[in-house]
């Protein structure tokens, strides 16, 4: 930390705290108290009202650096909170800055304001789904897509398809230059324009392996803007299935992306999908049993068929 980061660091703990001695602020910012001492006296010098009082330590007049914008403890926990899910779901080094960002924010809130956001944060819990090992790798490549984002150069991975191509296979090799990152459905998405495909094309960083940044470099086409970024909805395939009254409720609940319509009626819920291929939901449609039927098209019950017979010649 430089000295000037440290200057400020040391006016933000005391403003929170309120007193602090030179011997708690050394360590904390892992420098002697030597140090301390001259910094505090640079502040005294640039007009900053430090007060040092024998034996309690250092303190700011009361009344000095007041924040010129005044947060409601709503505003406040809005403000953390994003500061919680930055801190959980970007990389390491924005995540620092969260933490950083999160200790501004409450060092400059008035005491009752800070005491009012602190109980109603007590309250709330951003929970962060899926094991820390993929998050974690998830995180690394969050990373590295940023920085190539920046600095307008390709990227090179392998990646693991949802679905298998017409031969039955699922990993590829990709070049692209990345465009932007959306956050979807609990993961990170790459928006690139994919050599190999020749158009934009989205991969999730959790299905990669091997990322890499190029020395290859890219133009950002003057036409693409992330926030009015729209990708083409090319769901074109009609599916209706019938579940049961008794898993109705949670059927609601589940959120499925390909869900388009409920609709209550005597023999259960009836669900409209709108998907690409069937198989997109096929594990979704076997994974209730027989409390789900499909209703059409008839190639996809004919193929729940065929699961179900598979199925029954294991056991």
């Amino acid at each position: 930390m430089n000295k000037t980061d440290r200057l400020l660091a040391i006016l933000l703990e005391l403003q929170q705290r309120k007193v602090m001695r030179a011997e708690d602020l050394a360590p904390l910012f892992e420098t002697s108290v030597r140090t301390i001492y001259r910094d505090i006296q640079a502040l005294s010098e640039a007009g900053v009202p430090v007060i040092g009082a024998p034996g309690q330590g250092y303190s700011l007049m009361e009344g000095y650096f007041l924040p010129p914008i005044m947060f409601t403890a709503e505003e406040a926990v809005a403000l953390l909170i994003g500061t919680d899910f930055v801190e959980q779901r970007f990389d390491a080094e924005y995540g620092e800055k969260a933490r950083a960002s999160r200790k501004k924010i409450e060092s400059i809130l008035p005491d009752r304001v800070r005491a009012d956001a602190a109980r109603v944060r007590k309250t709330m819990r951003l929970l962060a789904p899926g094991s820390k090992a993929a998050l974690g790798e998830e995180r690394d490549y969050l990373e590295l897509v940023r920085r190539a984002i920046l600095e307008e150069r390709k990227l090179e991975f392998h990646y693991a398809k949802n679905m298998p191509d017409s031969k039955g296979n699922r990993k590829s090799f990709r070049s692209a230059a990345p465009y932007g990152l959306a956050f979807l459905q609990g993961s990170w998405t790459l928006i690139a324009w994919c050599d190999l495909r020749q158009g934009i094309r989205h991969f999730r960083l959790s299905r990669m392996k091997d990322l890499a940044i190029l020395e290859e470099r890219f133009e950002m086409p003057p036409d693409f803007h992330l926030e009015n970024y729209r990708p083409p909805d090319d769901r074109n395939l009609l599916v209706r299935v019938l579940a049961s009254p008794g898993i109705a409720d949670r059927v609601k609940e589940s959120g499925n992306y390909y869900m388009e319509n409920l609709e209550e009626c005597e023999e259960g819920l009836l669900v409209s999908f709108r998907v690409r291929r069937p198989e997109e939901i096929l594990h979704w449609v076997l994974g209730w049993g027989s409390d789900v039927v499909v209703l059409e098209p008839q190639s996809f019950r004919d193929r729940i068929r065929d699961e179900a017979e598979k199925m029954f010649k294991r056991y």
